[in-house]
């Protein structure tokens, strides 16, 4: 019978040391979604004009549906941030953030399919698809070791 090879301590050292690394940069990626999300509700609050002119949109006439949007982002902002500190902790909050960025991205190319007017919505599905991506790619590593 022979016995299984110990593990060199060196291959536990970089099995860590890349786990580290993924994490570092998974935590990165939330902490900018937050940022994200953070400068957007502040811009619905203090300045809608400014992204409704850069993306073409249109101001929704009454401010409150902005008002309620910047307080959605803010919370979202909150468990991003708190994922990003302790994302072995806060793993569902990165699936939700996940599937909540890949479903904003459909909702945003759903708005603006055959609306010429609302074309300003793809760089804002784009964004969100990036960071789904993104979150993806570097927590599923995390969660298959």
């Amino acid at each position: 019978m022979s016995e299984a090879q110990p593990t060199a301590p060196s291959s536990h050292r970089k099995t860590f040391q890349r786990r580290f690394l993924i994490q570092r940069w998974l935590s990165l990626s939330l902490f900018a979604g937050a940022a994200y999300d953070i400068v957007f509700a502040a811009l619905m609050v203090f300045a809608p004009g400014l992204p409704a002119k850069l993306l073409n949109v249109p101001v929704p006439q009454e401010e409150f549906y902005l008002w309620l949007m910047a307080v959605f982002l803010l919370m979202l902002a909150f468990l991003y941030i708190s994922a990003a500190l302790d994302p072995r902790r806060y793993s569902a909050i990165i699936v939700a953030a996940i599937v909540g960025r890949t479903l904003g991205a459909v909702a945003f190319v759903a708005a603006a399919w055959g609306r010429p007017d609302l074309g300003g919505l793809y760089p804002l599905a784009a964004a969100d698809l990036v960071f789904a991506a993104a979150h993806a790619l570097l927590w599923l590593p995390l969660r298959r070791s």
